[in-house]
């Protein structure tokens, strides 16, 4: 160092030394915190799900009902004064495009993940999620992979489909005594994680499977399903998949004679576009639900969702995977709310592994424990009359 160089720094006063030495300390510790995803003015929170193609609805849906609540609680201050920032990233309902946009989130130093949609796109985000430290609440997906064993960072919402599936058979076999009770599933990892409910199911009461027919996820060739089941004429059909396709295999099944036919579809499938694509050929169809009924304003929890709802949307109608999204919300709200007020992941694991209790207003109060993050068991059936859902009460 320079003669001149030494003189120049001898001649830095102590207040500024202070100052660099603030800057040192500070600024380093500010980029750490910001890098988990929050500032002083702001929580960042990411969700990858399908924005486009056939499953578009649900991602689109599910989106809505978190954004509302978000604006809602931004309107009133925020999270300890922090505004909450929703990334929302499409993937097309497809694997690999889950996984770029979870790395990019990684990256881009997002606080945790919410929203998702789906158990394959799940299946391949969480590994990524999961060496980066990510939290990853309330996924649009029943997947028995994320709740059995627990995932210290995962928490799930929504009934399994172990639940539905369980459910299914029960109303079927037990309830209006059917024997020949086939399967049509998603050709993927999702279709296969209804199968394995449903085999479960059958199995506990020593019924066999009458068939199997599938699908390829993000298109609607049904056509060789149909024909499998004509040849079946099962007395019901369990229905593991998307709106589209399963829309198209009710319609075709009927024009080739299975009128007579019970099809129940999952919650996955998305009710109200279901309803939509069906049209006429909905009347009976049955679907189970993982939330009560969305125009069911006796509930606090659905009054309360109809008025955040319109406020966010003016042209707003209700809906179950909104409703869902919502509730999820919600939820993911008050568990930031119980974190340190200078939250970090681990804050936030922890207030979630503490929440007792926590009342959505939909007489099914929300509880986790470090052995136990699943938050919803209820499972409700429906069934399309008269060009609308109601309750079936048995």
């Amino acid at each position: 160092m320079s003669a001149r160089t030494i003189e120049k720094f001898s001649s830095i006063r102590t207040g500024s030394w202070l100052a660099i030495l603030i800057f040192l300390v500070v600024v380093p510790f500010s980029l750490v915190h910001a890098s988990q995803g929050v500032t002083s003015d702001s929580i960042l929170l990411c969700a990858s799900n399908a924005q486009s193609g056939p499953a578009k609805f649900l991602g689109k849906e599910y989106t809505k009902g978190f954004k509302a609540v978000f604006s809602q609680v931004n309107k009133n201050g925020g999270i300890n004064g922090r505004k909450i920032e929703l990334n929302v990233l499409d993937d097309g309902y497809e694997p690999d495009r889950a996984i770029e946009n979870t790395k990019k989130f990684v990256n881009s130093g997002c606080f945790l993940l919410t929203g998702y949609v789906g158990t394959p796109t799940s299946k391949a985000a969480l590994p990524v999620a999961e060496k980066a430290g990510l939290p990853y609440f309330f996924p649009f997906t029943g997947a028995e992979f994320l709740r059995n064993p627990v995932r210290p960072l995962v928490f799930n919402l929504r009934a399994s489909y172990f639940m539905e599936t369980e459910e299914m058979v029960h109303y079927l076999a037990d309830v209006k005594g059917l024997k020949k009770i086939a399967i049509f599933y998603q050709d993927d990892s999702y279709g296969r994680a209804g199968l394995k409910g449903f085999k479960k199911a059958m199995e506990q009461r020593r019924l066999k499977i009458a068939g199997e027919a599938t699908y390829p996820r993000n298109t609607v060739a049904v056509s060789k399903a149909v024909i499998t089941m004509r040849t079946i004429r099962p007395d019901a059909v369990v229905m593991i998949g998307a709106y589209k396709p399963c829309a198209a295999f009710i319609k075709k099944a009927k024009k080739v004679g299975l009128t007579n036919t019970r099809f129940i579809n999952i919650s996955f499938v998305g009710s109200k576009a279901l309803l939509k694509e069906l049209g006429p050929d909905g009347e009976g169809v049955l679907v189970t639900q993982v939330v009560p009924l969305p125009w069911d304003n006796s509930l606090p929890g659905v009054k309360d969702y109809a008025q955040t709802m319109k406020a966010a949307y003016p042209g707003f109608e209700p809906g179950f995977v909104s409703l869902e999204g919502y509730l999820a919300a919600k939820t993911l709200v008050q568990v930031l709310k119980n974190a340190a007020k200078e939250p970090t992941r681990k804050s936030v694991l922890a207030a979630a592994d503490n929440l007792r209790n926590f009342d959505l207003g939909i007489n099914e109060p929300i509880s986790f424990s470090p052995t136990d993050h699943q938050g919803m068991e209820k499972v409700y059936l429906t069934v399309i009359k008269d060009g609308k859902f109601q309750q079936v009460n048995y």
